[in-house]
């Protein structure tokens, strides 16, 4: 990234960082969290210990970090290294994203940028100019790529709480600045497991690794009556609500599925687990010592900020995320593809100068598709 770009990026962070340290969200119990952050065109600073909002606050306008991050983990010695911190508990963490949901979507708003000659194309395996496939791809996700990731959200919300008795208080939604969706879990009976034992959670939430006789398939003898009524509670009922359809329907498909078998059975299996499963990151939940993007902070990759969604089916980040000034800037741009930041619609831009709001500004040169001219 060019020094006008990283200036650029810095100025506007650090002013967004000065108007709106109201929306970052310190978290309970701060002294026993890690903190790091990255800087622009730099490697991450972790195993930072912060005590209250003035030293946090004094972080940011010190550093102008690119990305903030804080410990899901809590810890008697944050700042020590990860063998010497002591670990205590952790809250559990859930990462959505639209890039895991293999939607169609997708292809129509993915550039492929060369790392050869810096040509910008619409989503291509190889560069269009030189014939490299040295390419990096970036995508400007749709309102159905985040209308879908709230879908995971309530599916995984449901889960949470019928089967695994959440408080429905303790669970907190945030966009996470890019494309997806964090979904924190505090205070919960989970907070001691550990990280095996989260692989296991998160295998049940995305429905992995279930085996025909769960839902009253058996290899010898099955019985009609083993399998799932309609109106059952957890994944017994999932089963019977995708694979039935209605009550009516339910001997008739049973009867069916006698007649396939054990192995076809399994089939069924896998092909629902695709779409009742929920798609998280599993890596993610399992991960005890992760440190994670800090609510309220800007994402580097776009320009938006990470924050809390009070009313998921009517939010929107691309305006409600968008923090940045409408200061007019001059950009060289170079994106094959439409966007909307507030409300208004940007490009395609064919390397011209154009004259952007910041905030569009800032998010063409995140997805490194414009340059400050």
């Amino acid at each position: 990234m060019q020094e006008s770009d990283i200036k650029f990026l810095e100025d506007s962070f650090k002013k967004y960082y000065f108007e709106h340290f109201d929306l970052i969200r310190v978290p309970e119990r701060t002294f026993e969290r890690e903190f790091g952050y990255q800087k622009f065109n730099s490697g991450m600073i972790r195993h930072i210990s912060i005590k209250d909002d003035k030293e946090l606050h004094l972080l940011f306008m010190q550093n102008i970090p690119s990305d903030v991050y804080c410990s899901n983990a809590y810890y008697t010695f944050p700042n020590l290294p990860m063998n010497e911190k002591d670990w205590k508990e952790a809250d559990l963490i859930f990462d959505i994203d639209a890039k895991d949901l293999n939607l169609s979507c997708r292809e129509n708003h993915t550039v492929s940028i060369c790392n050869e000659c810096n040509e910008v194309s619409k989503n291509s395996a190889h560069c269009l100019k030189c014939n490299s496939t040295k390419i990096e791809k970036k995508s400007l996700p749709c309102k159905n790529c985040i209308d879908s990731s709230k879908t995971e959200v309530l599916k995984l919300s449901e889960i949470l709480i019928d089967d695994l008795a959440i408080d429905k208080e303790n669970i907190h939604v945030y966009f996470s600045g890019n494309e997806g969706f964090h979904v924190y879990v505090y205070d919960s009976q989970f907070q001691q497991i550990g990280s095996r034992e989260r692989s296991e959670l998160a295998d049940y939430i995305m429905f992995n690794g279930v085996i025909p006789e769960t839902f009253g398939m058996k290899k010898f003898k099955p019985n009609r009556s083993s399998f799932p009524n309609f109106n059952e509670n957890g994944w017994r009922g999932r089963f019977s609500k995708q694979v039935f359809g209605s009550k009516s329907k339910r001997s008739k498909i049973i009867s069916e599925l006698l007649v396939n078998g054990y192995s076809s059975f399994q089939k069924t299996l896998d092909n629902v687990s695709e779409k009742i499963g929920v798609k998280i990151d599993p890596n993610v939940t399992m991960d005890i010592h992760r440190i994670f993007r800090l609510p309220g902070s800007i994402n580097s990759k776009s320009g938006l900020t990470k924050i809390l969604c009070k009313n998921l089916t009517k939010f929107d980040p691309y305006s409600e995320a968008s923090f940045l000034s409408d200061e007019s800037i001059e950009v060289f741009a170079n994106s094959p593809i439409e966007f909307s930041l507030k409300n208004k619609k940007f490009g395609p831009y064919i390397n011209e100068k154009v004259t952007l709001p910041t905030f569009a500004a800032v998010y063409m040169i995140c997805k490194k598709l414009a340059t400050i001219a």
